[in-house]
Formats: structure tokens, C-alpha cells, sequence
């Protein structure tokens, strides 16, 4: 079957990668005394993220390029109109409550109205090493790595062209590379990589985008059996569980994600439905609004939960913990409808009408 345009299962996929990062996340306001190992590895739900960029943004792209209508201006504005209008809503947000705390007496983490920080947070650069302290929305560090990603993404393009007749080549090169970075990483600044925030973000996404991007030419080059592509599917996933719950190590569960990427896309190349949902597909959409509202539904819901039922500590009882988990889902469903998709086909909309734009638009036909 041909490569299909829509690759529903890994939209799909979207939402989980997005679940698990909030469960780390979150975790720490339930009450209890441990930590599954599952959880503990919630982080690892970014390079899940960042994987499926380079998977996805080449299987959009990467055919423009090689037939040479590939405008990087256009796809820069595409990009910016994806996640910035939803990041700077966050950071507004984020803005207002705390603000709004300070004028109440309340007691705040002094570092989330950090106005040192504020300058490459509205320029999506401090996961470059460029803010000065962690402030504001701190999860949009990734979307500054992807911003980072999105600006250099001709780089890994031309880069998986000249190797594409190469494919297992270029996924071996690209396991390597994330072995080699890992590792240098680690030695050198004595931390993970994929613990770095503000500070290596922009560094953090390289290697794993890189990946997504050779994974996409061995799914292109060949074929897809239904039944063979499912088992692989479930197997990974199984595997991702069981490797995170048992504290393999973080590159080792960072190629299993590669595995289940690339077996679930071959699902959809095979005619497979699995993953294929509606329902799973539009919480795949909107599990951008997801990760980014997590973090302000939780100061807010913390500290309203905390004066209302006269908590002591930081932590929530059960059934209110699973009312804050829960509830930051249609939370997310309205953040999409209300500010993400209208502010991005409002952008896009603009973009169109621009007169430069319409004489390139006539010019490459």
C-alpha cells in the first residue's frame, strides 16, 4: 500500500506521550510514599515527543524538498502558527495567576515570575542556554527545543536525503549518535541529557529528532504486513512499559519508542486501524494543549484545593488527586477549541493573504 498522508496512530500516540509526562508530573501531589518505576521515566514522554517530530515533519516535508518546492519561510510560519499562539496564551496565564497571588498575600515560587527569564521565554530560546533561571510555563523549554528543531530542520532533511537510499543505515547511524551523545553527555556534565531543561534543550532534541528523521526513510522504503506491523506494535508497547518499570536505561527505552513509532506507522501504511480511533485521534490532537495547560492547571488547582480543604502539605488525598488528573483533560479540549486551533487558522489565514505570498504562491505554479 502507499505511504498514507495521514498517519493516524501516531497522532494517536501523541496523547499517551503527552499522559505520561503529566503523571510524572503530577505524581508528586498524590499522597503516597513511592513512585513506580513507570512513572519515574514520565520525563522520557519528550523524547517520545520529540521522535515523532522528526518522523512526522519529514514525512510532510521531506517530499517538498526533494522536488524542490519547499519554501522555508513558509514552513517556519506554519510552525510558528502550530505552537506559539498556545505557548504565549500558557505564559500569559501563568502571568496572571501568579501576579494575581502576589496582590493576595499568597506565597509563590519566586522563580515562576522570573523577569530575567521572560525575554527568551516570549522568543522561545531558553532552551538554548539563554534564560537565565527556569521561570514562567516551565514545559515550554521543549517547545523552544522544537523551535530550535523547526529553524535548523532543512539541516536534518538534507541530511536524510543524501542517505536515503541507505534507510538501515541511516536508523543504525542515527542509534549510534544517540548512544555517542548520551553517554558524552553525561560524562561531561555528569546528568543525563534527557534530564536537561533551560540549560540543553536545544541539544536534548538533536539526537532524537535525528532519529525520527531516519525512521521515517526505513518506513518509506518498504513494505507493511497487517499482522506482522500489529504484533510489532504491542510488542514495543509492552516493552516501553516493562523497560520503564523496571529502570532500564533511558537510551535503551528511548529506541523502544523508536521501535513503536515506526511499527505503528507501519499499521497505517498496512490498512491497520489500530490506534486508529477517533476519539484517540482527537485526543492525539489535542495533547499539545495538554502538556502545556498541565502545569497551570496545577498551581491553580493545588492552591484552590489546598485553601478549600485545609490541606497541610503539598499533597492531594486520592479521590482529589484523580478529580485534578482527570479534569485537566477537558481542560485541554478547551484550551484547544478556544485558543490553539482558532489562533493557528487565524495565523495561517493571515499569512495567505499576504500579497508576497500569493505572487510565490502563482510564481511556483
Amino acid at each position: 500500500m502507499e505511504n498514507p498522508a495521514n498517519i493516524k496512530p501516531l497522532t494517536s500516540l501523541r496523547f499517551f506521550a503527552a499522559c505520561w509526562v503529566v503523571l510524572f508530573h503530577y505524581w508528586p501531589r498524590l499522597a503516597v510514599t513511592s513512585t513506580p518505576g513507570f512513572v519515574a521515566k514520565g520525563h522520557l514522554g519528550v523524547e517520545l515527543f520529540f521522535i515523532l517530530s522528526g518522523f512526522i515533519l519529514c514525512h510532510v516535508y521531506l517530499p517538498q524538498l526533494e522536488a524542490r518546492r519547499f519554501r522555508y519561510v513558509d514552513f517556519l510560519w506554519a510552525r510558528l502558527a502550530r505552537i506559539y499562539p498556545m505557548h504565549l496564551a500558557t505564559l500569559v496565564g501563568i502571568g496572571l495567576m501568579a501576579g494575581t497571588a502576589v496582590l493576595l498575600g499568597m506565597q509563590i515560587d519566586p522563580h515562576i515570575l522570573s523577569w530575567s527569564a521572560l525575554p527568551a521565554n516570549l522568543t522561545m530560546t531558553q532552551a538554548w542556554g539563554l534564560a537565565p533561571e527556569v521561570g514562567w510555563n516551565h514545559p515550554s523549554w521543549s517547545i523552544s527545543a522544537e523551535w530550535f528543531a523547526y529553524l535548523t530542520f532543512p539541516a536534518f532533511a538534507f541530511l536524510a536525503i543524501a542517505v536515503r537510499r541507505w534507510p538501515t543505515g541511516a536508523v543504525s547511524a542515527a542509534l549510534i549518535l544517540l548512544v555517542l551523545i548520551y553517554g558524552g553527555f553525561q560524562r561531561i556534565a555528569g546528568f543525563p541529557l534527557d534530564l536537561a531543561t533551560t540549560a540543553w534543550g536545544a541539544l536534548r532534541i538533536v539526537p532524537t529528532f535525528a532519529l525520527g528523521c531516519a525512521l521515517y526513510l526505513a518506513w518509506r522504503s518498504g513494505a507493511a504486513d497487517r499482522r506482522k506491523s500489529t504484533i510489532g506494535a504491542a510488542f514495543f508497547a509492552a516493552a516501553l512499559v516493562a523497560a520503564a518499570q523496571f529502570g532500564a536505561p533511558d537510551v535503551l527505552i528511548v529506541g523502544i519508542c523508536g521501535g513503536l513509532i515506526i511499527s505503528l506507522a507501519q499499521v497505517s501504511k498496512a490498512g491497520g486501524r489500530l490506534a486508529s480511533h477517533r476519539f484517540l485521534v482527537y485526543l492525539g490532537e489535542i495533547s499539545y494543549s495538554l502538556y502545556m495547560v498541565c502545569i497551570p492547571w496545577e498551581l491553580l488547582f493545588a492552591n484552590l484545593a489546598g485553601k478549600m480543604l485545609h490541606l497541610s502539605g503539598k499533597q492531594l488525598p486520592l479521590p482529589v488527586w484523580i478529580i485534578f488528573a482527570v479534569s485537566v483533560v477537558p481542560l485541554a479540549a478547551a484550551a484547544h477549541h478556544l485558543v490553539e486551533r482558532p489562533a493557528r487558522e487565524r495565523m495561517k489565514l493571515w499569512y495567505a493573504r499576504r500579497p508576497a505570498h500569493k505572487l510565490a504562491t502563482v510564481a511556483a505554479r
